[in-house]
């Protein structure tokens, strides 16, 4: 599957949660378009997710901050921005099978970049994997497109240490699955790359801490 995001210098110009569907042009959407994508996403997440305070994280670590990334991934403009930016950043992958993530972050994650590609004309499939199996039904620890020995990116909302998404990881590599890269929206900083990279496995975040801790918006 060829992964082409559009470039939009001959596209009318780009609105926010507009309804103007892009061409399939094969070159990476570079420039002022993603530019300005990144700079008014981070402005919502900000406003949204970035909460002040004493929170205990899913690895056990306790910060003065949190992100609750939900507001901004189930939001119009946000889940808009972020498929048009994460959905630019598979440009260098051109030969994966599907996306996909740990649930819930990457659940509206993975469904607006599947959307995305659609309207790109190179669609690619998502999936989820689960924390824990249901008990009934199928009972499969990954839900939706995935296949056995495929090839597939990751996507997280917040990464901290790698833990959550190496169950993702695992439950890909347990039925012969290779994971690409991971993909997370804002890296803590707090030693993920480092943990992914033993796996062999890239990390590549939208934003950093310092992205969000810096400036006048906090």
């Amino acid at each position: 599957m060829s992964i082409r995001p559009a470039s939009r210098a001959s596209e009318p110009a780009y609105h926010l949660g507009g309804g103007q569907v892009a061409q399939a042009v094969p070159v990476r959407q570079e420039g002022f378009s993603i530019s300005q994508s990144k700079k008014r996403l981070l402005e919502i997440i900000k406003q949204k997710s970035l909460l002040r305070g004493t929170f205990k994280l899913v690895s056990g670590a306790t910060s003065n901050y949190y992100l609750d990334m939900k507001p901004t991934t189930f939001d119009p403009e946000g889940s808009n921005l972020i498929a048009d930016i994460a959905y630019n950043m598979l440009a260098d992958e051109p030969d994966i099978d599907a996306i996909g993530g740990l649930e819930l972050g990457s659940v509206p994650i993975v469904t607006a970049i599947s959307m995305r590609s659609w309207e790109r004309q190179h669609p690619i499939t998502g999936f989820v994997v689960r924390k824990e199996k249901k008990g009934h039904g199928t009972d499969k620890a990954i839900d939706g497109n995935f296949r056995p020995n495929s090839t597939v990116v990751l996507f997280e909302d917040v990464t901290t240490k790698g833990g959550s998404v190496m169950i993702a990881i695992n439950a890909v590599r347990h039925l012969g699955g290779e994971v690409r890269k991971v993909i997370t929206i804002v890296d803590r900083l707090e030693g993920a790359t480092e943990n992914l990279k033993k796996e062999g496995i890239g990390l590549e975040a939208i934003f950093t801490t310092k992205d969000l801790l810096s400036g006048g918006n906090e």
